[in-house]
């Protein structure tokens, strides 16, 4: 059964909803109140305190450590300077993605890799005959999300590490409340915001400090209702969501390369051997993939007459949806969206969906699946640009 993670004693006194679910083990918060309108608009608007805890994180070391990470990953590591987080992804042989996580280089020889799914077997045995050390450090090192406009103003007065010229997916070392952590300019909201990554056994401390000081920037725990929307908004994939590892895929069809998933900038095709890199290779040559990510744009208008069809208002989904609904054009089937959800920001229903190349380009309509009473009916779909929502602040240094 799931376990509390370093922050527990502190969530489940603010869990007033009792509305947990399990993620890698770990009792998860999906909302602290009946309705997560408070902790979304803190994440928008204010800060927002997310126990990111159950994440998998490794620590990689030795002489060859640089030689490993770039053996796996399909970036070049070598492009990263001490101090540099990046975003990556792992394929297997095959070039289709295992995994997607974020990297930040300490040392010279000495990384935090972080991962949505568990990776260690697949990492050792790629490690074979490098002198490597990969250690699992996922129960030692807690982490949590401070996001929000207000985010940068808060973390400044807790801590004395050097935040002013941080850049965006650049990280630091301080002190909050006495205890040694790393700080770094990443996020899965879309806005501005920062990681903190802490001892297990210390981990109540930070959050302590941090919502004292926080009061005054209208701090809020947030729970996984409100992350799902915001990371849907800021265009971010959810692994076995939005797609399956290859490691878990039954058929064929579930598994899917990095430039099917718009990971494409994260491939670097001219570095040395990594995994997957002979098929990816093929793939460019063959044309490049044969179906995209986009991101849709509803047509609520649309929405709206089928609930009035009813005799009903109609309703906004309060909850981001995880459930796969068909994308048609033509009246053919021809893809399907993996998230879909109500902006409370920009007050549109958009989704993430996997179609066709041929049917990828911005502006082209498509219907999507509505169910209303039990109903299956078809809405207006048109692919737009993503991210949905990409304020300047995101990237902003030095952050006011």
């Amino acid at each position: 059964m799931p376990i509390g993670t370093a922050f527990h004693e502190r969530t489940l006194p603010l869990c007033q909803s009792l509305s947990y679910r399990e993620w890698s083990g770990y009792y998860t918060v999906s909302v602290y109140e009946m309705h997560h309108e408070h902790e979304y608009s803190a994440i928008r608007n204010a800060a927002a305190l997310i126990d990111v805890s159950p994440l998998f994180k490794y620590m990689i070391t030795g002489k060859d450590a640089t030689k490993f990470v770039n053996r796996v990953i399909a970036r070049d590591i070598n492009k990263v300077k001490v101090g540099q987080v990046i975003y990556c992804c792992w394929c297997d042989e095959q070039g289709k993605v295992i995994d997607d996580g974020t990297i930040t280089r300490l040392e010279e020889n000495r990384y935090r890799w972080t991962a949505a799914d568990p990776n260690l077997r697949w990492f050792r045995q790629n490690a074979l005959g490098m002198d490597v050390s990969i250690e699992d450090i996922s129960e030692s090192t807690a982490a949590l999300a401070l996001q929000g406009p207000t985010s940068g103003r808060l973390l400044k007065q807790v801590t004395d590490a050097k935040l002013t010229n941080l850049k965006y997916f650049r990280m630091t070392h301080g002190k909050i409340a006495g205890v040694e952590v790393d700080i770094s300019r990443t996020g899965y909201t879309g806005d501005l915001g920062y990681e903190i990554w802490m001892p297990w056994n210390e981990a109540t401390k930070i959050w302590d400090a941090l919502v004292e000081a926080g009061r005054k920037y209208d701090i809020h725990a947030a729970g996984m209702l409100a992350l799902d929307i915001a990371r849907i908004e800021a265009g971010l994939l959810l692994i076995e969501v939005d797609y399956t590892s290859s490691k878990k895929a039954l058929i064929p069809s579930q598994k899917y390369s990095p430039y099917e998933l718009n990971f494409g900038r994260l491939v670097h095709l001219d570095k040395e051997h990594f995994i997957g890199r002979a098929a990816l290779l093929e793939e460019q040559k063959r044309g490049g993939p044969e179906r995209q990510l986009v991101g849709l744009e509803i047509d609520w208008p649309e929405v709206e007459k089928l609930y009035e069809a009813q005799g009903l208002a109609p309703t906004a989904p309060s909850t981001a949806s995880r459930v796969h609904v068909p994308l048609y054009r033509g009246g053919v089937q021809i893809g399907k969206a993996t998230s879909t959800t109500w902006s409370p920001l920009l007050k549109k229903m958009i989704a993430l969906g996997s179609v066709p190349r041929q049917h990828a380009k911005e502006g082209t309509k498509l219907h999507m699946e509505y169910t209303v009473e039990a109903v299956r009916h078809r809405v207006g779909a048109t692919v737009v640009p993503m991210p949905f929502f990409n304020p300047p602040r995101k990237t902003a240094t030095p952050v006011e």
